[in-house]
């Protein structure tokens, strides 16, 4: 069974006003968790800055959705390091599965 992953992009740095714009997001406080299905999980955190240059379609910050900031910041991260990020997800949970080490305690 694949690791299945959900991201949280829910935590956002805003500019109060840019232009005509108001609540312009401008960096994405990310979670990406992974899970194995079998109750082992884990989870990479970080941050993403968005280009606020030239914006287009612009979205009120009452109509953003996890999901809608989620596409962002994949747009933003890019193919290669959302795969990556996700490889080292998958890496974390390998480990939690079988460990390569244990630390234990002499009684």
């Amino acid at each position: 069974m694949a690791n299945t992953y959900s991201w949280d992009c829910r935590t956002v740095d805003t500019y109060p006003t840019l232009g005509d714009n108001a609540d312009v997001v401008y960096n994405v406080h990310w979670r990406l968790k992974g899970s194995n299905g079998k109750g082992i999980e884990d989870v990479t955190i970080g941050t993403c800055a968005l280009a606020t240059d030239s914006i287009e379609n612009f979205v009120a910050f009452s109509d953003l959705t996890n999901d809608s900031v989620t596409a962002w910041v994949e747009a933003a991260l890019g193919a290669d390091k959302v795969a990556e990020l996700k490889a080292s997800v998958d890496a974390m949970i390998a480990e939690k599965a079988n460990p390569t080490s244990v630390t234990k305690y002499i009684s």
